[in-house]
């Protein structure tokens, strides 16, 4: 059916036609709005620029947990809680460890000082003197750094102590004895080297025996307290043996066994222990085609104490029969018992130095066991002995029981007894010593 056109609109004219439609072939799908210049805005964007024509917003701030203020009585410092309300806790410097420490070190320096952290506590708090304590109570004793035996003769002689009384449980107290070795460990011996006809291992041997020798006859606790030194004797060759033996059992002051063994009558003067202080030093040479020569210089000291004798010598009971003889310790057990009994602390030191030589001839050369010791020159001097007593003992005086009446008087110099650095002088005389 024909469509009646409107009048007012006029039929397009021949350039109209010609001219191309800018929008044929356009597609509105989402690739065209996505391309669009211009979005338009949402509300909310709409709603937010009006709100901020006037009042724009502040710049953003870093995130912070939230924290809680709480108050504390009497206005004490707030606390600070983190997002969850726990107490966020300040760090803070381990101070704990470094204490500890100094405290193990400090316990383990006090351990191994124990005498010192004693001496210490007793003259600083503990009732030493000045410390509200008795002046006559006893100090613990300071600790003594052991001396090393001696390789040579030395050049002086010991240092002075400080003046002091020996007691039973301080026997070397005021002595230089205090720092001297104990027993055999004062014998040092030097390295054996080949010397005169005899090798480096026999001179060693050699040395070992006489090392042996001095042990059994001036340390053994048997032999000291009063006993026979069948050890020493069996060291011997026969004729040394024999006299030696023959001066056990028939003691003079002509032949005297205390020239050679250190042993003390149990009935006068009972050990105060087992441990005797030794210093001195042992060197060797050749003795040409003889052999070998050994040279000793030691000094023993012994702490006693008065034997039942001294106290009471009409009423102590009758010795055994040994006298000076080789017979055993005898009364040495009963000695410590009257002594007990008395209650006395007395103490006095016997210090005794020997010089003696050893020989030791070429079996190659002379008829000799090369295992057995001769015995040479030698020379021996006893500090706070009586002198030519004759009886073939050693015989402390003890100062506070004097009971040497008759004895020889001791009018000779006076010397030294722990100076080494001068040889014992060739003579009989009976001197005094200045210092025990």
């Amino acid at each position: 059916m024909p469509i009646a056109e409107d009048p007012d609109f006029p039929p397009p004219s021949s350039e109209q036609e010609q001219e191309p439609d800018p929008f044929a072939g356009l597609v509105l799908d989402d690739d065209f709005v996505k391309a669009a210049a211009v979005k338009e805005q949402s509300g909310r964007a709409r709603h937010l620029a009006a709100k901020w024509k006037n009042n724009p917003p502040e710049e953003p701030q870093p995130w912070r947990p939230p924290t809680e203020i709480r108050r504390g009585r009497f206005d004490r410092k707030a606390k600070r809680v983190d997002a969850w309300g726990n107490p966020v806790r300040r760090s803070k410097r381990n101070w704990q460890t470094p204490v500890f420490v100094l405290l193990a070190a400090s316990v383990v320096l006090a351990g191994l000082n124990v005498d010192r952290l004693h001496t210490w506590y007793d003259t600083h708090i503990g009732a030493g003197p000045g410390n509200g304590g008795t002046a006559g109570a006893p100090m613990s004793p300071k600790p003594i750094t052991t001396q090393a035996p001696e390789t040579a003769a030395p050049s002086a002689a010991p240092s002075t102590e400080a003046p002091d009384n020996p007691t039973v449980d301080h026997p070397w107290a005021g002595s230089p004895a205090l720092a001297w070795p104990a027993g055999a460990d004062g014998i040092a011996l030097p390295p054996g080297q080949a010397t005169g006809t005899f090798g480096a291992d026999e001179v060693t041997a050699k040395l070992q025996l006489v090392k042996a020798f001095l042990v059994a006859s001036n340390l053994d606790p048997a032999v000291v307290a009063g006993g026979s030194p069948q050890a020493a004797l069996g060291m011997l060759d026969r004729q040394e043996r024999d006299t030696a033996t023959a001066a056990l059992a028939h003691p003079s002051t002509d032949h005297d066994p205390t020239i050679w063994f250190s042993r003390f009558n149990p009935r006068t003067a009972v050990p105060a222990g087992d441990v005797v202080k030794v210093q001195g030093h042992t060197s060797f040479e050749s003795d040409g085609d003889h052999g070998l020569l050994v040279h000793t210089d030691y000094t023993f000291v012994y702490a006693l104490v008065p034997g039942p004798d001294v106290y009471w010598p009409s009423a102590a009971p009758s010795p055994s029969p040994q006298g000076g003889g080789s017979g055993g310790a005898g009364g040495g057990t009963q000695s410590v018992g009257w002594l007990q009994l008395k209650g006395s602390t007395e103490v006095t030191r016997d210090i005794v130095r020997r010089e003696q030589d050893f020989r030791f001839a070429d079996p190659a050369r002379y008829d000799v066991d090369p295992t057995k010791l001769e015995l040479g020159k030698g020379y021996s001097d006893m500090g706070n002995n009586y002198c030519q007593t004759g009886d073939g003992w050693l015989e402390p005086t003890f100062p506070q029981t004097d009971a040497g009446g008759g004895r020889e008087a001791q009018t000779g110099p006076t010397s030294d007894p722990y100076d080494h650095s001068k040889p014992l002088p060739e003579n009989d005389k009976c001197g005094t010593i200045s210092r025990s």
